[in-house]
């Protein structure tokens, strides 16, 4: 538990707009995790899709901040993927 401490709060001092980026991103993504299995049979994708993106572009941001290219560009993909299934989810293509 200390090391776990430890670690948090090293990333908090390193950067600590990227550090709140990253808990935003973190509330985000689990939500929309959270939702899409609770409504595993019928999900309400104009709700899942947005979760999702805000999660992905807050990540890149604070990944941007922090000089992480992997990550940055995983996340950059999510950002992309979302924005095109919440296209198909509202029927704009």
């Amino acid at each position: 538990m200390q090391k776990f401490r430890k670690s948090w709060n090293a990333s908090y001092r390193s950067d600590p707009v990227a550090f709140y980026l990253e808990i935003t991103s973190f509330i985000f993504t689990v939500g929309g995790s959270l939702l899409l299995a609770i409504t595993a049979l019928n999900p309400d994708m104009t709700i899942v899709y947005p979760l999702f993106l805000v999660g992905a572009v807050t990540g890149c941001w604070g990944y941007y901040r922090r000089g992480l290219p992997w990550p940055l560009m995983l996340t950059a993909y999510f950002v992309l993927v979302n924005i095109f299934g919440f296209g198909r989810a509202v029927l704009w293509w």
